[in-house]
């Protein structure tokens, strides 16, 4: 009765396997949570309220949701927690169901791939538009997994399941098993259309990669279960880069040796910059300065072993395993992403990655580590500010006034962005205690408002086993504080807030189109010389046999 699997096109449509014939009566309902039982408790009522929604949505339109499993009344919630169960979960499921995806929170991906990579009837996933738990993230981050896994799905999102871009694209999806999204914003790179300065200087720099390789470190692959932040190496390793296998116990081992009186110079060096420590005493609920003197040691530490191996970039995954060790690496690499830095030196007395940032990826999410990397090259070849990091998107709503008329993102990493993204640097960032639900061992962010200015977004991903790239141009805005204040309470008001445009790229469009929970950005001074460097960055990936894709509006001329 269905069709057999189906592809996602080279114009980014995903192909579905269709319903049956007879009109659908009847979905399954899945969702997957954390790993940590605290934060699947705290996120169930926005779950629950999702799912009430949802289940009215389908019921208005014919249809009966039938949840795959009961919620568990002991553990205080209904997320499937690990990959064992959600192997066992779907064992019990009609491989021709049609399988529906409902998330209000974060998300472990690999909890639920393993039975939705053999699942042959249609999906559709489908988040809540929120920005009080990152379910948003974990949408794009189950869809970003779907993609390099070759799974067909459709997509959904919306706030209260009522809106009309929901409901006609729900009835499609009931009656055809497709959902329709507008990406014509997305086009393939002409490469004759770059400046010619922009393309010799990004084939010149593809060429040095190729002579001389680079290495990412990476401390422990596959944070979080996240599938499509892990690239293989027969996919890296064409470009010049290469992983270097690092173990997050190394880094806490490092730890214990840095002295105290090196720890404190990073800390006194980050005072006398102006970052301000929002401490307290208790350490369970509040910033104590013994978090931030462990952090500090943390910092010389990384700085350490990527020297030793020779690392042109790395990767902390924390959450798994080092939350349990030590407070969190936010800060540590939120510090390593800026150009100006707290110096670290060798036993020999050289200044460590001296004059710029030690790229690092969030979560080791190597699609950015590799973006990061090809970044840094391109943006140092323009001597510009080389500092960029990755964050979550978040969430956003539209914006009117002051200026303003555009929907405007919330993209807002978990406490790592470089001290030069904020408006005033150091002196106007602050650092809070990460929350204890995902960081029981505390640990300072390194937060701030992101300073206005034009900016490149990319996203490296891996789709039908190659590697591609987004990218696009985009402006951070300032918002007044009472906005900003307003996104930050929906949101972490402990992580920083970037309120960001993607320039011709509508709020539906990215979602539609996006192959990850987390994008790139890097600043450029203005809109002229932001074009030039996404010019010399997608000249360079497309040199290394990366599928460029531009999104939205790109203007060389």
């Amino acid at each position: 009765l269905f069709r057999s699997r189906n592809r996602i096109t080279k114009e980014g449509h995903v192909m579905s396997r269709s319903h049956a014939a007879s009109p659908l009566k009847k979905v399954i309902l899945i969702t997957s949570g954390d790993l940590r039982q605290s934060a699947n408790q705290v996120c169930w009522a926005a779950q629950e309220e999702l799912e009430r929604r949802l289940t009215q949505a389908f019921r208005d339109e014919g249809v009966e949701v039938e949840r795959a499993f009961p919620v568990d009344p002991a553990k205080g919630h209904g997320f499937i927690s690990s990959q064992r169960m959600g192997m066992d979960i779907f064992a019990g499921i009609d491989p021709t169901a049609s399988l529906v995806f409902a998330t209000a929170a974060w998300q472990y991906t690999h909890h639920v791939l393993p039975g939705m990579r053999t699942h042959r009837g249609p999906i559709l996933t489908v988040a809540n538009w929120s920005g009080q738990w990152p379910g948003l993230v974990g949408l794009l981050n189950l869809n970003g997994s779907l993609v390099k896994a070759g799974v067909p799905f459709h997509s959904l999102w919306s706030q209260d399941f009522s809106d009309q871009y929901f409901r006609t694209r729900l009835e499609e999806w009931i009656r055809k098993a497709t959902v329709t999204h507008d990406l014509s914003h997305v086009r393939d790179l002409d490469i004759k259309a770059l400046p010619a300065s922009a393309r010799s200087t990004g084939e010149e720099l593809a060429a040095k990669l190729l002579k001389h390789k680079a290495i990412l470190g990476v401390f422990d692959e596959g944070c979080m279960g996240m599938y499509n932040a892990v690239v293989d190496d027969e996919l890296l390793n064409p470009l010049g880069v290469f992983k270097e296998c690092l173990s997050q116990s190394a880094l806490v081992a490092r730890m214990r040796t840095i002295p105290d009186a090196e720890a404190k110079a990073v800390r006194q060096w980050l005072d006398e910059k102006g970052l301000r420590f929002n401490t307290g005493k208790d350490d369970k609920t509040e910033l104590t300065d013994q978090q931030i003197h462990e952090q500090c040691k943390m910092y010389i530490a990384a700085l350490q072993i990527a020297d030793e191996f020779g690392c042109d970039a790395i990767g902390i995954q924390y959450q798994q395993g080092l939350k349990d060790m030590v407070p969190a690496s936010d800060l540590v690499e939120g510090l390593l992403n800026n150009s100006e830095r707290p110096p670290v030196r060798s036993s020999a007395g050289k200044e460590l990655y001296a004059g710029g940032p030690l790229p690092h990826f969030n979560e080791v999410d190597e699609g950015a580590g590799l973006d990061a990397l090809i970044t840094n090259r391109s943006w140092k070849a323009l001597q510009l500010d080389p500092a960029t990091t990755l964050h979550d998107v978040r969430w956003g709503e539209h914006y009117k006034g002051d200026g303003i008329d555009d929907f405007v993102w919330v993209l807002q990493i978990s406490g790592a962005a470089p001290a030069s993204h904020f408006v005033d640097g150091y002196r106007g960032a602050s650092s809070d205690r990460q929350p204890p639900m995902y960081f029981p061992l505390g640990g300072g962010t390194l937060k701030g408002i992101g300073r206005p200015g034009k900016i490149v977004w990319s996203r490296v991903f891996v789709e039908g086993n190659s590697l591609h790239v987004d990218i696009g141009l985009g402006s951070v805005v300032a918002l007044p504080a009472q906005e900003t204040q307003r996104r930050w309470s929906q949101t972490t008001s402990q992580w920083p807030m970037v309120s960001a445009t993607f320039d011709g790229v509508s709020r539906d469009s990215f979602m539609a189109r996006h192959r990850a929970n987390h994008v790139n950005i890097a600043y450029a001074p203005d809109e002229k010389r932001a074009a030039q460097a996404l010019a010399v960055k997608a000249a360079m990936f497309h040199a290394l046999g990366v599928h460029v894709h531009l999104c939205g509006t790109v203007n060389f001329h």
